[in-house]
């Protein structure tokens, strides 16, 4: 595995507190770089995890910490913390852009190669974002549950996009998922669903929520799509 080195740094947004988890190769090479956006359990060590392994691939990787230092570690407490971020996205907004503006600025980074991955609230925030920050090439959403997009937020998303979902996942129906797959392609929006049998937060071994099987098949796509799309 890659040598990567990991810190915390400050996000010059909403005030004092917001700062961010960076993971990034080890060398004196330029790379892409990534944000990736939590799950309502806050940065945990599987959040880490996974941007240290997306590191170890090859991006500079800043997971910006919207509940500020704080980790949910029963359902209920993840709940209400998350639905502080649904009940204000433009500050959790302003958060995570002002981590791809803290990523881009990094002399490390190809400033025009920046994507942007996250899960459960993240992975809804991620489409959020998308409509809202024009400098992106490639986002993955991760069973982004509640995302029910207007046409103009649509128009406005110019990267690709590789949704990835589970078919027991009652947070996000079928027909929404069809739904967004649909408005995107009627937009001219480069737009892909994957669909697997596994229910919600299936890449996170944790909770007693994941899927070995679907989390093996996704990952990789989820990377090799990042490869392809900012290289």
């Amino acid at each position: 595995m890659a040598v990567i080195r990991t810190r915390n740094v400050d996000l010059k947004v909403n005030g004092d507190g917001a700062f961010a988890f960076l993971a990034e190769p080890d060398d004196n090479a330029r790379h892409p770089g990534m944000v990736l956006i939590q799950e309502w359990w806050g940065i945990e060590p599987h959040i880490r995890d996974l941007a240290q392994k997306l590191a170890a691939d090859g991006f500079v990787v800043a997971v910006p910490d919207l509940f500020h230092g704080k980790i949910a570690t029963e359902p209920n407490d993840a709940q209400k913390m998350s639905m502080m971020i649904r009940g204000n996205v433009d500050r959790a907004a302003r958060e995570i852009i002002g981590a791809l503006e803290t990523v881009k600025a990094m002399p490390n980074v190809d400033p025009k190669k920046l994507g942007l991955m996250g899960f459960c609230v993240g992975g809804f925030m991620t489409y959020v974002v998308a409509s809202r920050y024009p400098d992106l090439g490639a986002v993955v959403p991760f069973y982004g549950a509640g995302y029910d997009p207007t046409p103009e937020e649509v128009a406005k998303v110019n990267a690709p996009v590789l949704a990835f979902y589970g078919s027991r996942d009652d947070s996000v129906p079928t027909k929404q998922i069809q739904k967004i797959e649909r408005m995107y392609k009627e937009a001219g929006k480069d737009i892909t669903a994957k669909v697997y049998d596994a229910g919600h937060a299936f890449i996170n071994p944790s909770h007693g929520m994941g899927n070995e099987k679907a989390a093996a098949k996704a990952w990789p796509l989820a990377v090799n799509f990042l490869k392809e799309k900012l290289k």
